[in-house]
């Protein structure tokens, strides 16, 4: 997981992963704003099967399972650290737990915002 300034266009940044092989998702934070939204997003994005659960648990399960490598960008990031702290904490913690098993599987957190774990570095 990082941090990342980077001013490149969503469909640039999708270009770059999928010609590198890569499976792309993006979470747009300016438009999914709450837990659920974010949820439902993520699920979206990484294209979740439909029995996928739009809760934490089935977070987990549906990025455990997970067969190829993966960049998830995640724009304005910050409305749901500001708006629920608490779910997205859960989220990081998510992400992080699936970002350190095997496999591939990066996470790309876009603009600024509060203060994150010391343990997610820049790519800036």
């Amino acid at each position: 997981m990082f941090t990342w300034h980077a001013g490149f266009e969503v469909d640039d940044v999708r270009h770059a992963v999928e010609h590198a092989g890569w499976q792309f998702g993006h979470v747009d934070g300016w438009v999914a704003t709450t837990k659920a939204e974010v949820l439902i997003a993520l699920g979206e994005s990484l294209a979740f099967p439909d029995y996928y659960g739009r809760n934490f648990d089935a977070l987990a399960d549906c990025l455990a399972d997970l067969d190829r490598d993966v960049v998830l960008l995640w724009d304005g990031w910050s409305t749901l650290a500001r708006a629920d702290s608490t779910a997205f904490d859960i989220t990081l913690d998510v992400l992080t737990e699936r970002a350190q098993a095997p496999g591939k599987f990066v996470v790309l957190l876009r603009g600024e915002g509060p203060e994150l774990p010391a343990d997610i570095a820049s790519l800036d």
